[in-house]
């Protein structure tokens, strides 16, 4: 069984995110590793733009990780380069020289330093990248910058992706209309941790570049860090927030700002919808799976005992099959290394409770229970009836298209 072309989870249809002010893009086809798409995305940021990001805690990180590590503290940012089809991951002293060529490219092209320029890189690990391509595409790009449609740079920074992610909010703030609006991309080596493969997010809020870091750091855990599709963690995981200040309003200089709740609470929206796009186009999916932890010791036990429950290709090999096998999810609250109480276990899928007090539960319907695993959503609910401790981990189902893309991912 192949992988679907585009997959069965893809929305129906895309926002019309609206134009922000102080931001501009334009993408373009420099020929890295895709023929005749969009593979490179130059973003422009009027002087006064703060930045904020989470990248990957991988040991083995990218050198484009690398460079927006050392950038960051900084704070601003005035452009943005980021290309499909090469991670510029483990390329050793070739990798560091072609994020400082790029950069000193864009900033030409921008008319900025260095260290306001960030960068991203996505693709093939261990493949060096020749940033000689960027000669000349980027000056040119620069010279056609607009501020829509925003579907052309989530196109642009696809690889295995089968469809573009993007994600928007307006929200209101003193009478004064504030724009959140976001892309990624990501569908395999999917287990973030600190962030998601790329994302970035742009507002015309103007808010410190601290307070900016803590709500995106704070709303990355309920989010990016709370999906996993195969429970790799990649080399290249980068979540960039930039806002231009353009909106006519009083920056948000504390967390003690009221406003930042607000604020923080759309952003947190924006940033959860792109995640759930990502795990409803995990390579080769057919089915988004909740999965609900609850009565644990503490969040973060119940955290780790529902990644172990997301991550088990047991588990996600018996949902592609439509198969309630819940003992598989029982092994994978076993294995996970946290408290659990066998005699207390109960498991639902959905709302029907398949075991309950260590055993299946009396009134099981096995017939119920197959027809509910032929749905596209699925929910399990694993109560450990031990504490308060709750979390929720999103995950896709594992199936032979996956084995597929990444059987001939380089080829």
């Amino acid at each position: 069984m192949a992988a679907h072309p585009v997959s069965p989870l893809a929305p129906k249809s895309y926002p019309d995110l609206p134009a922000i002010e102080g931001v501009r893009f334009a993408t373009a086809e420099a020929g890295i590793k895709y023929k005749n798409r969009t593979d490179v995305l130059l973003m422009a940021f009027d002087e006064g733009t703060v930045a904020a990001g989470v990248l990957t805690r991988s040991k083995c990180s990218s050198a484009a990780v690398d460079w927006c590590r050392a950038n960051l503290p900084g704070g601003k940012a005035r452009g943005l380069v980021v290309n499909s089809g090469n991670a510029n991951a483990f390329t050793g002293v070739k990798g560091k020289d072609a994020v400082q060529q790029t950069a000193e490219i864009a900033a030409k092209a921008l008319g900025c330093s260095t260290d306001e320029i960030f960068l991203a890189s996505t693709g093939v690990i261990g493949e060096p990248l020749d940033a000689g391509k960027f000669t000349g595409v980027l000056d040119e790009t620069a010279t056609r910058l607009g501020a829509t449609p925003w579907i052309d740079p989530a196109k642009a920074i696809m690889t295995t992706d089968t469809y573009p992610k993007l994600s928007g909010a307006v929200l209101d703030i003193d009478g004064v209309e504030v724009k959140i609006n976001g892309i990624a991309k990501g569908s395999g080596m999917i287990a973030p941790d600190m962030a998601t493969m790329l994302s970035f997010v742009v507002t015309d809020m103007p808010i410190a570049a601290d307070v900016l870091q803590f709500l995106l750091a704070k709303h990355n855990q309920t989010s990016f860090n709370s999906i996993t599709v195969d429970s790799d963690t990649s080399t290249s995981d980068t979540l960039l927030a930039f806002a231009t200040g353009k909106a006519a309003l009083e920056p948000i200089l504390s967390l003690d700002d009221p406003r930042a709740e607000i604020f923080g609470q759309a952003l947190s929206d924006v940033l959860f919808e792109l995640a759930i796009h990502v795990v409803r186009d995990g390579e080769g999916a057919t089915k988004q799976v909740s999965v609900h932890v609850e009565g644990a010791v503490s969040d973060q036990s119940a955290f780790r005992i529902a990644k172990a429950i997301a991550d088990s290709p047991l588990v996600k090999t018996a949902i592609a099959g439509e198969d309630a096998n819940w003992g598989r999810v029982v092994m994978a609250v076993g294995k996970a290394g946290e408290p659990a109480d066998r005699d207390r276990l109960a498991i639902r899928f959905g709302d029907l409770v398949v075991a309950r007090n260590g055993e299946r539960a009396e009134g099981y319907d096995e017939a119920a229970t197959s027809a509910y695993m032929k749905g596209e959503e699925l929910e399990l609910t694993v109560s450990l009836g031990l504490g308060d401790g709750a979390a929720t981990v999103y995950t896709c189902d594992l199936t032979h298209g996956y084995i597929t893309i990444n059987g001939d991912y380089r080829s």
